[in-house]
């Protein structure tokens, strides 16, 4: 409705076409924005929730969401927290994630790894930008919990298209009180722009890494090089999820929460 109104005759009357531009604004913002898929969220939580080992389920709430999952696993005498947001359509003990959240958690680390929005299991990864509104209101969601346990140093750690919803949120809330943002194998290849950001970003990827990220290396060390502490790794000998390079992994995500990657 909104393109077929902007015709020639709209040329004659500016005023009618700002009006029609400022009515088509709101509909194509609601047009990019979907709300997750809560029943598979629900059939993962009913899945995970009961075989947990580390951690247990905390149920986070946000803004124009329903309550979501968060895996909690308090380290003692805590270093700080690392929110981890894992890839496209699974849930916050998958993979390369679940992996880490515990490893982290033993090196000294409390995690929260939380469940981000998704859409229904055939959805093609080019549909997934339409969840990016409610990925930002469940970070902030998991920052404010973390906030209410009294963690002064919080670090963000994604993975795929976890890293794709994370920079939608640090480029729109530059100012956020994040101390870093580590982002593995983001799956656009790409970062957006990352501006006045007040902490480091670090990007790591792996040899074997999609074709994509890894054509992506040298956009990517561009974005984040006036960004102060920012590094690039390159993870040797394994493919975009880490398999079998879990343990390495961790150890590097440990050297730079401690400032070593800096």
């Amino acid at each position: 409705m909104c393109a077929v109104s902007m015709n020639s005759r709209l040329r004659f009357f500016p005023w009618r076409a700002a009006c029609a531009a400022a009515l088509c604004g709101p509909l194509l913002a609601l047009a990019q924005q979907q709300p997750s898929d809560y029943a598979r969220e629900k059939r993962w939580a009913d899945e995970i929730v009961p075989s947990l080992v580390v951690g247990e389920p905390v149920w986070l709430e946000a803004p124009r969401t329903q309550r979501f999952l968060g895996i909690y696993a308090e380290a003692k005498n805590a270093k700080g927290a690392v929110v981890l947001a894992h890839g496209l359509g699974v849930h916050p003990d998958y993979g390369i994630i679940g992996e880490l959240r515990t490893r982290l958690r033993d090196m000294g680390y409390t995690t929260l790894s939380i469940q981000m929005p998704i859409l229904a299991a055939d959805a093609p990864a080019a549909r997934y930008p339409v969840l990016f509104w409610e990925a930002d209101a469940r970070f902030a969601a998991a920052l404010t919990y973390l906030r209410t346990k009294k963690y002064a140093k919080v670090v963000l750690l994604s993975h795929s298209m976890g890293s794709r919803m994370a920079n939608h949120y640090v480029a729109a809330h530059p100012q956020v009180p994040l101390s870093g943002w580590i982002s593995l194998s983001i799956s656009s290849g790409e970062f957006a722009p990352l501006k006045r950001l007040k902490f480091p970003v670090y990007d790591v990827y792996a040899e074997k890494d999609l074709d994509v990220v890894v054509a992506g290396v040298e956009k990517r060390a561009a974005s984040i090089k006036r960004t102060r502490g920012s590094s690039q790794t390159m993870v040797f000998g394994t493919d975009h999820y880490f398999a079998k390079k879990e343990k390495e992994l961790a150890s590097l995500i440990r050297l730079l929460l401690e400032g070593e990657g800096k």
